[in-house]
């Protein structure tokens, strides 16, 4: 969800989030698919991916959401936690307001971090 918020926000040509997870599941769960749907958000297409290595080369900011030491480290490479419920397997309820959460955390962060390079119009 927050990759998906990220680049709905930004200039494509400037910059992009990726999604990947260290344990990522076979696909993207349906609570979660209709919950962005109802931001007009469509992750019928996404399928997950492994969090790599070589994944985040090139990358400024690795935004994890709980993964604890299972979490690549890559020295000189930003990191920010964000202490989030998966979402599996919850009511839609609750889906929706993890996903208004990563929201606010994904605007603040863009507001913080790339305004000057990346920043496109905000929903």
């Amino acid at each position: 969800m927050a990759a998906a918020l990220f680049n709905v926000y930004v200039d494509k040509n400037q910059c992009r989030a990726v999604s990947a997870g260290t344990q990522p599941a076979d696909h993207v769960h349906p609570e979660v698919v209709e919950s962005m749907r109802e931001l007009g958000i469509d992750l019928t297409s996404c399928r997950p991916q492994k969090l790599s290595l070589e994944l985040l080369q090139g990358a400024s900011v690795l935004v994890t959401m709980g993964c604890g030491e299972a979490c690549p480290f890559v020295p000189g490479l930003r990191t920010i936690d964000w202490m989030l419920p998966d979402p599996k397997g919850q009511s839609l309820e609750t889906v929706r307001a993890i996903r208004n959460a990563i929201q606010e955390r994904v605007t603040a962060l863009i507001r913080s971090d790339c305004a000057e390079c990346c920043l496109a119009e905000y929903r």
